[in-house]
């Protein structure tokens, strides 16, 4: 059975760094695309990163060139580098997986909230 564990969210001011985990189990990353989406307050739930199914990675405008995903296939984790945050960065933050097969994220974390003061 998957099971996705998301960390290492908090309180940061606008300009600070974050990162976030995501530790996997029941599943290898051979077979999986793994992402981040958040949710902001009040709005639908929107894709930030992942890797897709190359390996490559891609990104949202958003957080191009802000934010870094990465991974440690040992530990099964992925990572979530927030630099350069902004106010309107906050949210809660997921990290999903889907199969490579497949265009629907599947399995969700259970979050970890990221918020951005001024």
């Amino acid at each position: 059975q998957v099971h996705l564990v998301d960390t290492g969210g908090g309180l940061v001011q606008a300009g600070g760094s974050l990162r976030l985990s995501c530790v996997a189990s029941g599943l290898t990353f051979d077979n999986y695309a793994m992402g981040w989406f958040r949710q902001p307050p009040g709005k639908e739930r929107e894709f930030v990163a992942a890797f897709s199914d190359k390996p490559t990675t891609i990104y949202s405008d958003s957080v191009q060139g802000r934010f870094t995903i990465s991974r440690y296939t040992a530990k099964n984790t992925v990572y979530l580098q927030m630099d350069s945050l902004k106010p309107e960065d906050t949210a809660m933050y997921y990290c999903a997986a889907r199969f490579l097969s497949s265009i629907s994220w599947r399995y969700w974390g259970q979050g970890t909230q990221v918020t951005v003061s001024s």
